[in-house]
């Protein structure tokens, strides 16, 4: 389980380095594609894997599930850290998230989320603990 946030930037390379923290239970392959609200996704091969099968049960039928299908896997890398932990970001990704220089890396479950900072600053101003609605949500699902 990936947990914690941490500030770190591309290089004129456009290598991130992965937090030390996260390394090891990524193993010395992953993958990296784009995720929702504008920043990236760094999955294990096997929650990657297991995304897969979920995504295959979607009816091919329909056209929006089509489009998300050829976006995510389309746009999915998979991407192997150097000794230093480093990950390149192709270009496309770099751009969908908006990322320039300044990141942000955080544990999400299940997955790593890579923001560019000036995004993550927008939508992180909220406390979402205090948050009426989600909170009668969380209470559905009995959290």
């Amino acid at each position: 389980m990936f947990h914690g946030v941490y500030e770190n930037s591309i290089d004129s390379k456009n290598r991130m380095i992965i937090p030390a923290k996260f390394r090891d239970d990524l193993g010395g392959q992953c993958m990296l594609t784009k995720g929702y609200d504008e920043c990236l996704y760094i999955y294990t091969m096997q929650e990657y894997e297991e995304m897969a099968a979920k995504i295959s049960a979607l009816p091919q039928s329909d056209r929006e599930f089509r489009a998300f299908i050829r976006d995510f896997f389309g746009n999915s890398e998979i991407v192997y850290p150097d000794a230093q932990g480093r990950i390149i970001i192709p270009a496309k990704l770099r751009e969908y998230a908006h990322i320039k220089k300044d990141l942000v890396t955080l544990g999400a479950m299940n997955k790593i989320e890579i923001w560019s900072a000036e995004l993550r600053e927008e939508t992180a101003g909220e406390n979402l603990m205090d948050n009426p609605s989600l909170t009668d949500k969380l209470k559905e699902y009995q959290l």
